[in-house]
């Protein structure tokens, strides 16, 4: 795995991992009681940003430590991953 394909997975796992944390204890300004006038009121009364970018960063650290480590380990391979045979060399071995 390249410097750039290490950069790209951790990207994305950051920002899959961000979308699962967000809503996490999420209180809305319809929930609190107070919606401020022109706003939705599902919107957030605090949404604490920080911790939970924190957070997000902590969790995408050690979930890509697991992933480069199994695929620069080589125990699932982009062989194990072709289930309909597309990646067949065209001369047999």
């Amino acid at each position: 795995m390249g410097i750039t394909s290490a950069i790209v997975l951790y990207a994305v796992i950051w920002w899959m991992t961000l979308l699962c944390v967000v809503p996490v204890r999420l209180r809305t300004q319809q929930d609190v009681g107070k919606v401020t006038p022109g706003t939705q009121s599902g919107a957030p009364e605090e949404h604490h940003l920080k911790g939970k970018v924190i957070i997000t960063t902590a969790i995408t650290t050690v979930l890509f430590i697991i992933c480069a480590g199994i695929i620069l380990s080589g125990w699932i391979t982009m062989e194990d991953l072709d289930w309909f045979g597309r990646m067949q060399t065209p001369y047999p071995t």
